[in-house]
């Protein structure tokens, strides 16, 4: 990457170019912070440590993009939306979650929470986490 992070950050990126997804445990109590932080969100121990998440995850909740939410650099997505993500390690987030349209997301309402798993998605120049809608979820 051209430009200089901070050193968490750059880890995590890193770890991003060698196919992991990882976030930060803490050894004192156990909470996964993901995306990483410094210190831990539970207790306050400043001392963590990597971790690579399992990728599953809950989608509690479903926004589609509109006007002023939806990036241009997220079409080559396909249909997605954002949705609070609660990983198997407890961590919450907002994230993106692929493979829900405008058409699906009334009857996937009515599934929530819904399985998602995560996923690398190579944008311009760097690599991010992005969620997947399980295939159990699609007509086949």
């Amino acid at each position: 990457m051209a430009i200089k992070l901070e050193k968490v950050v750059q880890g995590f990126y890193d770890r991003l170019e060698e196919g992991k997804i990882c976030g930060r445990k803490c050894p004192k109590c156990g909470a996964v912070e993901f995306p990483p932080v410094y210190a831990c969100n539970s207790c306050g121990n400043l001392e963590t440590e990597w971790y690579e998440i399992s990728g599953n995850a809950k989608m509690h909740s479903i926004v589609m993009p509109a006007a002023l939410s939806s990036k241009p650099e997220y079409k080559a997505l396909g249909k997605f939306a954002y949705g609070e993500i609660e990983l198997e390690e407890g961590a919450r987030l907002n994230a993106v979650v692929r493979g829900i349209s405008k058409k699906t997301r009334k009857e996937l309402l009515d599934k929530l929470p819904l399985d998602v798993h995560a996923a690398i998605y190579q944008r311009d120049g760097y690599k991010t986490v992005v969620f997947d809608l399980d295939s159990k979820y699609f007509d086949n």
